[in-house]
């Protein structure tokens, strides 16, 4: 079927309408956009200079990284934009582009955050196979998995939209495209949508969701057969940390891609996507960086003046 649509020109609503609001808003998420980027490219610059950081882990974290600066780049900017300006416009082109890497960002990342448990989990049960089972062969694997999941998940839905027809009105009640404001808005059937997008919820969301509990689960057992108190509170406290980040990412993500386009309050929804859009990507390069020693040593290094 082709596309039809008469709409050229979405409107967005963004967060809030209150003029009162604007400048707060752009302040408030252009922080977040700052600290994300040089957070995350902080992290990928560390990565890429340490030769002690060329192992399984911080690969996928490198990758975390790319993801992250690839979804806060898709959005706030664009967003960031129509908080100073008059009329808040995006073109339908613009619309499906950014629609595009978002999904492909959201699809990679829930990819990242299995792999990364699963990579911890071989770390801590299985020490002494860990060179053996994230060989070099297998983590190059594990990443096109990542990329290819991420492009089909993102092709299929963008595509299933680009069929919709939009007639009018064009005004989306959220800070940018996503596929549940976009079905809101067809003049056409939404149905083989919302089947596509359910599905890819309980295959992609909460299956890499439950495989990511599954390596936590056997990462905790293992923690409590440490034998020094200071050794479980350190293993916990990294791993309390990362658990609340990926149930954060995976619930709010979850919640609103499980229910039909007729059941969306984007009063409330585009609230709870700021968790999934813009504060887990600021939080990534901190807590999977703030404990960790041999990241802090490569940053220091290079600094100008390193810290004695």
């Amino acid at each position: 079927m082709k596309n039809q649509s008469i709409v050229t020109t979405f409107i967005m609503l963004g967060l809030s309408s209150k003029p009162q609001l604007q400048v707060l808003l752009f302040i408030l998420f252009l922080s977040i956009y700052i600290i994300a980027l040089l957070g995350n490219l902080l992290i990928i610059a560390a990565i890429l200079s340490s030769s002690k950081l060329h192992r399984p882990m911080y690969f996928f974290l490198f990758h975390l990284a790319v993801v992250d600066i690839i979804c806060t780049a898709t959005i706030i900017p664009n967003m960031l934009g129509n908080l100073m300006a008059v009329t808040k416009c995006l073109s339908y082109r613009g619309c499906m582009v950014q629609l595009y890497f978002f999904t492909w960002s959201l699809g990679a990342e829930m990819v990242l955050f299995t792999i990364m448990a699963y990579d911890r989990y071989v770390a801590i049960c299985h020490p002494l196979h860990y060179s053996i089972m994230m060989n070099k062969t297998i983590c190059v694997c594990l990443s096109a998995l990542v990329i290819v999941i991420a492009v089909v998940n993102s092709w299929v839905h963008t595509g299933l939209v680009m069929q919709l027809s939009f007639c009018g009105p064009n005004v989306i009640n959220h800070f940018f495209c996503e596929i549940p404001s976009l079905l809101a808005l067809s003049c056409t059937s939404v149905h083989l949508n919302e089947v596509m997008v359910f599905t890819a919820d309980i295959f992609l969301a909460m299956g890499d969701f439950l495989l990511t509990c599954v390596s936590y689960f056997f990462i905790i057992r293992a923690i409590l057969r440490i034998k020094t108190a200071e050794g479980k509170r350190k293993a916990f406290s990294t791993c309390s940390s990362h658990l609340i980040v990926v149930s954060l990412y995976y619930s709010t993500v979850i919640y609103t891609y499980i229910r039909p386009a007729s059941s969306y309050s984007f009063d409330r929804d585009k609230i709870i996507a700021t968790l999934y859009t813009l504060v887990t990507p600021t939080l990534n390069p901190i807590v999977y960086t703030l404990r960790n020693k041999d990241v802090k040593m490569a940053i220091k290094k290079m600094l100008p003046y390193p810290a004695k």
